[in-house]
């Protein structure tokens, strides 16, 4: 199963769902990153269009692409 993240390329953080209400915020804890996996690339892109601004310079990060021979450059 494919597993996807947001992340804004402008701050580094990325987009989980926030412990109080499960609205999508931004965090630059990655022990939180966890709950802001999808395994849907339609899902990411949703989040993104739902919840990101442009200066985010918003990114979808395959998280089974990292350290294999199709890593990002």
């Amino acid at each position: 199963m494919p597993r996807y993240i947001v992340q804004s390329k402008s701050t580094g953080r990325l987009l989980v769902p926030s412990s109080d209400d499960g609205q999508p915020e931004w965090t630059l804890d990655l022990k939180k990153a966890g709950v802001g996996v999808v395994p849907e690339i339609d899902r990411a892109v949703q989040l993104v269009e739902d919840w990101c601004d442009v200066d985010d310079l918003p990114q979808i990060i395959d998280l089974d692409r990292l350290g294999t021979q199709d890593d990002y450059q």
